[in-house]
């Protein structure tokens, strides 16, 4: 009996220290993943402010996907469309593509709009150039009389000739969300965590510029800004003075939260815009001298050095 026992015992033992092991390995990952950041990762949330009755909307995406989603609602705007707009043009690209800019899908559809060369969007190419794409979309989409006053699945579906048209309703309410943040429409607010481990090496100010205007168009920036060679790690892009009459100063937040949503790919580290800074390491805060009014006149976008 003995010698059938001890075995037995040992078989236990060895059980038991490796699901301890286990256990230890687990909670020691955890940890770390806490430690290193999980609580903060990178990504960008959109956060419209609390309603009368204390509710708030928050839609949380990665910094590609904001990338993408401004520059969405940068082409539409440029080109003088309403805020309605960008919401279907927002919509449909969270139903085709997740605002991922995809290089496949559904026989030969490409990109953020799933747009295919076989149907006349251009070339793969282009379709795969979200400001292309984005214009492309537009385009069609000024075609369809009344877009504004329709509902959204039916807009949508006048350009897409989507299988699955109703599809598009799901994103309605996000897709809101993102286009009053991004065309600047307070109270909603865009709130970037770039990445410190991916983020090395500086940025690039004529990077900034040249993105500006492709996304915005020439008029965003002064031609010498636009063109020129300085090497300030800052861009000012002024806001005219039309819109600064704005009781919400619209186009200031527009171009501010653009630069927020760009964060990481063009190395931006600091924003400012009236009393508000933004900055990589702490996201938003009011800065402004006692005594002193808002500067509305221009948003400073500051590069990484």
């Amino acid at each position: 009996m003995p010698r059938t026992a001890r075995p037995a015992r040992r078989s236990r033992l060895f059980r038991f220290t490796a699901a301890f092991a286990v256990l230890v390995a687990l909670g020691g990952y955890l940890a770390m993943q806490y430690v290193s950041g999980s609580a903060n990762p990178p990504r960008c949330v959109v956060r419209a402010s609390d309603g009368p009755d204390g509710a708030s909307h928050t839609y949380e995406m990665s910094l590609a996907q904001a990338v993408n989603a401004a520059t969405i609602s940068a082409v539409g705007t440029a080109r003088g469309m309403p805020e309605r707009a960008v919401t279907i043009a927002l919509a449909t690209a969270l139903q085709e593509s997740g605002l991922r800019n995809i290089d496949y899908g559904d026989r030969d559809s490409l990109g953020l709009f799933q747009q295919r060369p076989s149907q006349d969007w251009g070339a793969p190419e282009q379709i795969m150039d979200p400001v292309y794409s984005a214009g492309a979309f537009y385009d069609q989409l000024a075609e369809v009389p009344g877009y504004s006053r329709l509902p959204l699945t039916v807009a949508a579906q006048q350009v897409q000739r989507s299988g699955f048209p109703q599809a598009y309703a799901k994103h309605e309410p996000d897709a809101a969300l993102l286009a009053a943040a991004l065309t600047g429409r307070e109270p909603a607010s865009v709130n970037c965590v770039p990445s410190t481990a991916t983020a090395t090496g500086p940025g690039d100010a004529e990077r900034v510029r040249a993105e500006l205007v492709r996304a915005f168009g020439k008029e965003v920036l002064p031609a010498a800004k636009a063109a020129g060679a300085s090497s300030s790690a800052t861009v000012s892009v002024p806001v005219p003075a039309a819109d600064r009459a704005d009781a919400g100063q619209r186009r200031g937040w527009e171009l501010a939260h653009w630069a927020v949503a760009q964060s990481e790919a063009l190395r931006i580290e600091r924003v400012s815009y009236a009393d508000r800074v933004w900055e990589a390491a702490s996201g938003w805060r009011t800065e402004r001298a006692k005594g002193t009014e808002p500067d509305t006149a221009a948003v400073a976008i500051r590069v990484a050095q």
